[in-house]
C-alpha cells in the first residue's frame, strides 16, 4: 500500500467508523449480537434452505437479493431522520442568501426549529426542504457536503456521530447474507445522494446498490464538459408504494428477503414476500428505551402500525430490539 493510498484509507476510517466484530469473538456464530430466539433461528433456517444445492428450495446466487431500509433499520432515525438534521443545518447556513424562505410557512418553521409543523408536512414537505438544501450542487458536491457534515455532526441523545449509531446486529446480518451469496441493497426513503455518501464505508454496500428518493438533475456544458446540477424539484420518492417501483427499476428482480421497520416499508415487504417460492419479510421493532428508543404507532418518524398489524397474517418476522438483540450499537 503506497503512502497516499494509506493516508486515504486512514481518513476514511476516521470519518466513517466501520463496525467490526473480531472473528475470534464471533466463534462459529455468524450473528453473535442476535439472541438465540425465534427470529434468529428463522433467518438462519431460511438462509440454509435457499442456499442448499440439490434441494427444492435452492436459489441460484444471481437471484439471492436482499433489500434493507436504512432509517430505523440500519441506523437511528429518532428524534428526527439524520438526513433531515443535515438538511436543517444546510438551510440555516443558506438562509441569508435566500430571504424569500422566511415568507414560506414550511421554510419558516424549519428555520425556527418548529419540528411539529415540519413533520406534519409529511414526506413531501421533508423532500422539499432537503431538495432546497442541496439545490445547485453537482452529485459530487452533494457527496462531499454530506461527508463533511457526517464527520462533525452528533446525535442529540447519544452525543456520538451518526455513523457510529448503526445497529451491530444488522451489520452482522449484511455480512452473513453476503457470505452466503446474497447481494445486499439499501432501499431508502431518504435522498439517494446522502445515503450513497457513506453506504460503502459504513455498510459495505457500494453506491450503485443504493436506491433512494431522487431530485431532478439538469445536464449542461461547463467549459466544454458535461455538468450535472441538482434542482430542488423532487423526481421520485422511494417510500411506501415507491419502493417496489425503485426495486424494479434498479434491480430488475424481486428480492428474496426484505428488512424494514415502519409502514413506509409495507409495500417493499409485500412485494418481496408475494413472490413465488420461499421468501422472507422482517420488521425491526423499536422497543428498548434503555439502549435505544421506544416508538411505534404514535410517532411521525418511523411509524409502525399497518405493517405490524399485517405481520402475523403475512408471516413476516417481527424482531424485538429488547428481546432479540444482545446489543444494539457497537
Amino acid at each position: 500500500m503506497n503512502l497516499l493510498h494509506r493516508r486515504g484509507v486512514l481518513r476514511a476510517a476516521a470519518l466513517f467508523p466501520l463496525v467490526v466484530t473480531p472473528a475470534a469473538a464471533q466463534g462459529n456464530d455468524p450473528l453473535p449480537s442476535w439472541r438465540d430466539t425465534a427470529p434468529k433461528r428463522a433467518i438462519l433456517d431460511f438462509a440454509a434452505a435457499v442456499t442448499a444445492e440439490g434441494t427444492p428450495g435452492f436459489v441460484a446466487p444471481a437471484d439471492r437479493i436482499a433489500v434493507f431500509d436504512n432509517d430505523g433499520t440500519l441506523w437511528v432515525e429518532q428524534p428526527i431522520y439524520p438526513q433531515f438534521a443535515y438538511a436543517l443545518d444546510r438551510l440555516k447556513a443558506m438562509a441569508q442568501r435566500n430571504p424569500s424562505w422566511k415568507q414560506e410557512p414550511l421554510f419558516r418553521a424549519a428555520l425556527a426549529g418548529d419540528m411539529k409543523t415540519v413533520l406534519a408536512s409529511g414526506s413531501g414537505g421533508l423532500q422539499r426542504l432537503i431538495g432546497a438544501a442541496l439545490a445547485g450542487n453537482t452529485p459530487e458536491e452533494s457527496a462531499r457536503l454530506a461527508q463533511a457534515w457526517l464527520a462533525q455532526a452528533k446525535d442529540p441523545k447519544w452525543g456520538k456521530p451518526y455513523t457510529a449509531l448503526v445497529y451491530q446486529p444488522m451489520i452482522e446480518m449484511l455480512r452473513f447474507l453476503r457470505a452466503r451469496g446474497f447481494q445486499t441493497f439499501i432501499v431508502s426513503g431518504g435522498g439517494v445522494d446522502f445515503v450513497r455518501s457513506f453506504s460503502e464505508q459504513v455498510y459495505g454496500i457500494p453506491p450503485w446498490q443504493v436506491i433512494g428518493s431522487t431530485f431532478e438533475l439538469r445536464s449542461s456544458l461547463l467549459d466544454g464538459k458535461v455538468n450535472l446540477t441538482r434542482l430542488p424539484a423532487v423526481d421520485f420518492i422511494d417510500d411506501g408504494p415507491g419502493k417496489p417501483i425503485g426495486i424494479a427499476r434498479q434491480i430488475g428482480k424481486r428480492p428474496l428477503i426484505a428488512f424494514g421497520n415502519s409502514d413506509g416499508d409495507f409495500e417493499m415487504l409485500q412485494y418481496t414476500t408475494e413472490g413465488s417460492g420461499r421468501r422472507l419479510g422482517v420488521l425491526i421493532r423499536h422497543d428498548d428505551l434503555e439502549r435505544e428508543h421506544v416508538y411505534e404507532r404514535d410517532t411521525q418518524v418511523g411509524r409502525l402500525a399497518r405493517a405490524l398489524d399485517a405481520a402475523p397474517h403475512r408471516k413476516w418476522l417481527v424482531v424485538s430490539m429488547k428481546n432479540d438483540w444482545s446489543r444494539i450499537f457497537a
